[in-house]
């Protein structure tokens, strides 16, 4: 009897622990992380910085992305450089099998904007572009990430793979869309990936599918004095079409978006412009929407090169799909940042901060909101951006989610967002960040029903014969469209 009583707490014992294995192994895999993220975050804040010095335009990321292959490498992460034919672009991996869970991580800069490290408007000197999204703080704290991941997986011997994806050129490259193309996400699990924001949250967010291209029109030049009978312009061409366009407007679904900009318009006002071209960007929630309004705008360049006796050609420069939701990916990321917590403020930051609130518009969030994680939101409507995330989703079960990287009521694309991004607001909001998906990570690898489930939804919400067919046709990746000539 006593030895079958032992017999028993034994096996109680061994059952226990096997049932119980998983949550000890997250438990112990979420304090290395923080530790390794907490005890790096004077080394991630400087890289940050001089990724944010750099503020290298798309495909032009160079010293960018060395510096984020180096700190890798460094690591013991295996680099993979210049792949799906964009020199910038990298996978870095570690580990082996499955699960396979991917971050991502962008670094390219904005053109047309530059800031100083101040909280009032100051243009930097000799730039010409700068870090108005932040992704200089997402592509760092994507990498601490991977390296937190990397060391738990080596210490703890936990089977899987954690990759960090380098993806160039999301300002309009549509970097990952190729990396889609070239089928890098095949074998994926799941993905995780973030955006610097004024605000600390996550939910089951969409965007809107975009198609881009230029339109170019040939005419007749001629003197506009002397000779305007003998020209055919190709600007009133663009007009044209722009008026067309203009008017179609009252008759697409409200969510869409059309805007356009003429790229040449012609050098002197006494010479008849015989070529033009006008550039568009389309957007819809709905990918057939965007389809249907496109063609409706071809149909309208048409037209103007027919009323005006000239030509009419155009070329395909983008496309992205919506972002498809996953709402237990999306869930998994907001418990890890309620347990993270939001931004404090130090003294100094907080008196940077109020001197760039007295900037923002009327009725901005309080300054102390960078402290708090939002509600898990469930948005009926997209959101009225676009994003080359959007074709990641529709191949691998991805979720995001934003942390506090700029001063509330602060807006993407904007100085007071290189302001904040530059100095030490923006690195406490990457790391943030970096722990967020760094604590999801362990639970994707310790939890595989979470990513059956996941896989599930994804699943559910793309459809059974869903086939990816990217927007951009067959045009390779527009490596020089950020350079000038």
């Amino acid at each position: 009897m006593r030895s079958d009583h032992y017999f028993v707490i034994l096996l109680l014992t061994v059952c226990f622990c096997l049932c119980t294995s998983g949550a000890v192994n997250a438990r112990d895999g979420k304090e290395i992380v923080i530790e390794h993220i907490d005890s790096n975050s004077a080394k991630y804040s400087a890289i940050a910085q001089e990724i944010w010095d750099y503020a290298e335009l798309g495909y032009m990321e160079e010293k960018s992305s060395v510096l984020l292959q180096t700190t890798l490498a460094e690591a013991g992460f295996q680099i993979e450089a210049g792949v799906a034919e964009m020199p910038t672009a990298f996978i870095a991996s570690y580990g082996s099998g499955s699960p396979v869970i991917a971050i991502l991580a962008e670094y390219d800069a904005l053109p047309g904007i530059t800031q100083d490290r101040l909280p009032v408007r100051q243009p930097l000197e000799g730039s010409e572009s700068g870090h108005a999204c932040g992704h200089n703080l997402l592509g760092t704290g994507s990498t601490a990430a991977a390296i937190a991941i990397k060391e738990w997986l080596e210490s703890s011997s936990t089977s899987g793979t954690i990759r960090l994806y380098g993806t160039p050129a999301e300002e309009g490259g549509n970097g990952k869309v190729y990396m889609v193309q070239a089928g890098l996400f095949d074998d994926v699990d799941t993905v995780l990936d973030w955006h610097p924001q004024n605000r600390n949250a996550a939910g089951v967010i969409s965007t809107l599918a975009i198609k881009t291209a230029k339109f170019r029109f040939h005419g007749v030049s001629a003197h506009a004095a002397s000779a305007p009978h003998l020209a055919r312009s190709a600007l009133d061409a663009v007009e044209a079409m722009n008026n067309m366009v203009n008017m179609m407007r009252e008759h697409v679904p409200q969510e869409s978006r059309i805007h356009y900009v003429i790229t040449h318009g012609g050098l002197a006002p006494n010479v008849t412009p015989d070529f033009a071209e006008v550039e568009y960007y389309v957007r819809n929630p709905d990918i057939d929407q965007v389809h249907q309004i496109f063609e409706r705008i071809v149909k309208a360049a048409e037209g103007a090169a027919l009323g005006t006796g000239t030509t009419m050609d155009f070329e395909i420069t983008g496309g992205l799909y919506s972002r498809l939701p996953n709402e237990i990916l999306g869930r998994a990321l907001h418990a890890n940042l309620e347990r993270v917590g939001g931004v404090e403020y130090d003294a100094n930051e907080r008196e940077f901060a109020t001197k760039l609130y007295a900037t923002l518009p009327d009725g901005s969030p309080p300054i102390e909101s960078a402290a708090q994680v939002y509600p898990f939101a469930v948005l009926a409507a997209a959101l009225p951006s676009s994003t080359d995330v959007g074709d990641v989703s529709w191949v691998a079960p991805t979720a995001g989610f934003a942390a506090a990287t700029y001063v509330p009521g602060t807006s993407n694309h904007t100085w007071q967002a290189i302001a904040a991004g530059g100095m030490s607001i923006g690195n406490k909001g990457m790391l943030v960040a970096a722990k967020t998906m760094a604590l999801t990570a362990v639970d994707l690898f310790t939890n595989t029903n979470l990513i059956s489930k996941a896989k599930e939804e994804f699943e559910g919400r793309r459809g059974p014969d869903f086939v990816y067919k990217p927007l951009v046709g067959d045009h390779p990746p527009p490596l020089e469209y950020r350079k000038t000539h």
